[in-house]
């Protein structure tokens, strides 16, 4: 029985790669990567050290707008299922590669899962909240991270299909810790345990508006931490545009650093004093790493990190930011809200469970 991944973008290999080793087992595997992220430092470096099979197909779809890399992800996707004929195809997070996976499985009538379902942000101006909305609407299985996840499903309608399972980050987070601190990053970039801050942006929200990327650079400046920045290409090329490049070389306390690999940047959080960030996954990363997370926007879906007192929501507020890495020092206790790290194994056995069913009814039916 064959099962067909679509990834495209950092966050979705590493989610992938913590469930590939359970889907393996029993199944043949097919991996579509569009090449939402074509950058060897996002891509290629993520397949080798966390030992997921090289691609069976490369789209090869990099930049454009949304809508032109929607179209042309969907066009290729589409010759993909038709070629391959997979039993159930499966989608991860909430990127363009999502939806357009999603669309064209959901066209050719092929089961599709989707793999972090039910998050929600509640503001439609993030292009990754409408991907979630509309992925999870033509979903067939709906494998939640969270009890909050599940209750938005329902509030949306949709019960059939919806199954709490826990987080895939959390199962790989927890599997390469211990390798992680193997890693000599920190003494690479000349860094001390707990004495510095991870700053990550990457949201259309914060690159793509001159205003709030001038207030979040010069928060940096301002807040005088010793600041590791692994910079996005993306973000890269529009602190060049806005000239803001110069302004973050400049300052000696900030190390502007290439993107990392997932087992470096995960010691590089790990031994954080706090993390600056506007990415979800690294807000889920730092809350299970007990390490203070200040989140470049004004909502979240990973709503549980901040009931749970461990995320503070700044937005784009120079005062806040800075206010944020010098006074926020959370006590608090995590909860288990994110799983136990068995999320995949519990994904592996509903996909069984759900195919298996099927044929069991079609050989029913032939008989």
């Amino acid at each position: 029985m064959k099962i067909l991944s679509i990834v495209g973008a950092r966050p979705q290999f590493i989610k992938h790669a913590a469930l590939f080793p359970e889907l393996r087992k029993g199944y043949d595997n097919v991996l579509v990567h569009t090449g939402q992220h074509y950058d060897s430092k996002l891509s290629a470096v993520f397949f080798e050290e966390l030992e997921i099979p090289r691609p069976n197909y490369n789209l090869g779809i990099g930049s454009g707008t949304h809508g032109y890399q929607t179209g042309q992800m969907l066009m290729a996707i589409e010759d993909v299922l038709s070629k391959e004929k997979p039993k159930l195809t499966l989608v991860y997070g909430d990127t363009n590669s999502t939806l357009a996976g999603a669309l064209a499985a959901s066209k050719l009538r092929i089961k599709l899962g989707h793999v972090e379902a039910g998050l929600r942000s509640f503001d439609k101006s993030m292009p990754e909240e409408i991907n979630r909305i509309l992925t999870d609407h033509c979903s067939d299985l709906l494998f939640c991270p969270t009890k909050t996840s599940v209750s938005n499903l329902n509030k949306e309608g949709i019960s059939n299909g919806v199954y709490l399972t826990g987080d895939v980050m959390i199962d790989i987070l927890l599997r390469d810790k211990e390798i992680a601190e193997k890693s000599s990053v920190l003494q690479a970039i000349g860094l001390k345990s707990k004495q510095y801050i991870v700053v990550t942006i990457h949201r259309a929200s914060n690159t793509d508006n001159k205003e709030n990327l001038k207030n979040i650079i010069d928060a940096l400046c301002e807040m005088n931490q010793t600041t590791v920045f692994p910079i996005h290409p993306r973000t890269e090329s529009f602190l060049k545009r806005y000239g803001f490049y110069d302004k973050l070389k400049k300052n000696s306390k900030i190390k502007l650093i290439e993107p990392l690999g997932y087992i470096e940047f995960l010691k590089l959080m790990n031994h954080a004093r706090k993390i600056v960030t506007d990415s979800g996954g690294v807000q889920t990363d730092a809350y299970i790493l007990k390490v203070p997370c200040i989140t470049l926007r004004e909502t979240t879906e990973r709503v549980e990190t901040v009931e749970d007192g461990w995320n503070v929501l700044v937005g784009a507020d120079r005062v806040k930011i800075v206010s944020m890495v010098r006074e926020f020092e959370p006590k608090g206790e995590q909860r288990e809200v994110l799983g136990k790290g068995n999320a995949s194994k519990n994904i592996k056995n509903i996909i069984d469970c759900v195919l298996k069913s099927e044929l069991g009814k079609r050989g029913q039916e032939g008989g």
